[in-house]
């Protein structure tokens, strides 16, 4: 799930909304949560209770209550059952909170809270809820904490600048309250320019359909693109002073705009990967092409999946690194539809996803989705595809819908 800065939480609370039988599974039943379904013990949760859910791709802390996935490193992946009509996907790990010593509560109010064991309220319907840190949750793939820990919000990254500030009274109170950061980023913040990130870039990131079922009611035409298993990259261009062009090249979470930061994924890849692509697609050229032809742009982005050989675990069995297209926007604009994306980028032979549909109806059910999801190999190599991205035609909304059977083979 996404938190209100774009960045996924791994670990949170959550309501049951129903609690329905495994065929032939007489121990264990299915607990179904927004889109999502886990096994759990037979008679642990009832509809209506509050749990914690922690996310396929995480990795819970090497603690007393988790010793039950010692086996698995800790590590929560998508599960696959054989059963009776088929099979039966667990995606993720639901927990009660009397697992921690947690308690429930409804003082000073009726709002249901949970307290943990610092005396903490979370609750469902605010930021309270997300605990990836309260428990210490990371990601199961190392190389993804490394990237996210350079992410971070323009508050901490203030703090980083000014750490022996930040260590005495009252920066010390004033930076827990939310009006107190506020009022210290007037004075402290204001130089985010040198750690090279572009201001007018979004970083990139889908929600999953599970954590938004009820999007499936909104049955206007969306256009279905195949989800690409690789890593995002971003290419932009801002006009600057004197009609000089400034171009950037970025991963998720980094841009490499200085000599450090171009070598500093080499202990990923046998190469700057990123910058690869800029140079084999020749995206600094295309990049002035495009705002030489359209005036009316201020910036233009184009963000990409990179994906071949070694990026990943390369399920497509390439021995290259290519690019596919997913997002284009203009300063003009904003995010453009995936089919004008695709005409418009087009005529600079820069590769775009794959379109599967132009105007798919979303069916009633996840279930029916996945079934669409799963009805078409992949494009890129006729195999098992990833999953789909569904974007409305105008591109405002969007949302992806990952293949479980794929997480299964694959995670």
């Amino acid at each position: 799930m996404l938190n209100k800065n774009n960045e996924r939480e791994l670990s949170y609370l959550v309501k049951i909304d129903s609690i329905e039988p495994i065929e032939g599974k007489d121990r264990v039943e299915c607990a179904r949560v927004g889109g999502w379904t886990i096994m759990v013990r037979k008679g642990q949760f009832k509809p209506g209770d509050i749990g914690i859910y922690f996310e396929i791709d995480s990795k819970v802390p090497e603690t007393e209550p988790f010793d039950f996935l010692a086996s698995k490193h800790y590590k929560i992946k998508t599960q696959r059952y054989k059963v009776d009509d088929g099979h039966f996907y667990s995606q993720g790990l639901l927990m009660h909170p009397a697992d921690f010593n947690w308690k429930l509560t409804t003082e000073p109010s009726d709002d249901v809270a949970i307290v943990d064991n610092y005396g903490e309220a979370h609750r469902l319907d605010d930021e309270s809820r997300f605990l990836t840190k309260t428990l210490g949750v990371v990601y199961a793939v190392s190389e993804d904490n490394k990237r996210k820990a350079r992410s971070v919000d323009k508050y901490t990254k203030m703090i980083q600048r000014n750490h022996e500030l930040f260590t005495h009274m009252p920066y010390k109170w004033l930076i827990k309250r939310e009006w107190g950061k506020k009022l210290l980023f007037k004075f402290y913040g204001r130089v985010s320019d040198k750690w090279g990130w572009p201001e007018w870039v979004t970083k990139t990131d889908e929600e999953r359909v599970e954590n938004m079922s009820w999007i499936l009611t909104n049955k206007e035409p969306w256009v279905a693109t195949e989800k690409i298993d690789g890593t995002s990259t971003t290419f932009t261009m801002k006009r600057g002073k004197f009609g000089k062009y400034e171009y950037f090249v970025c991963s998720r979470n980094v841009c490499f705009d200085t000599p450090e930061k171009k070598n500093m994924d080499l202990k990923y890849f046998d190469s700057n990967v990123y910058l690869e692509m800029s140079e084999k697609y020749h995206m600094e050229e295309k990049l002035s092409q495009i705002l030489d032809g359209y005036p009316q742009f201020d910036w233009v982005t184009i963000q990409a999946e990179t994906y071949g050989k070694g990026v990943q675990k390369n399920t497509y069995g390439l021995d290259e690194r290519r690019i596919a297209a997913f997002n284009l926007v203009t300063s003009d604009r904003g995010r453009w539809g995936s089919g004008e994306m695709k005409v418009f980028l087009d005529k600079y032979a820069i590769p775009t996803v794959p379109i599967l549909s132009y105007y798919y109806e979303l069916p009633d059910t996840i279930d029916e989705l996945r079934k669409f999801v799963r009805s078409e190999k992949s494009k890129i190599n006729n195999k098992l595809k990833e999953g789909v991205v569904f974007r409305s035609l105008d591109g405002v909304q969007s949302f992806k819908c990952v293949d479980p059977e794929y997480l299964a083979k694959y995670n």
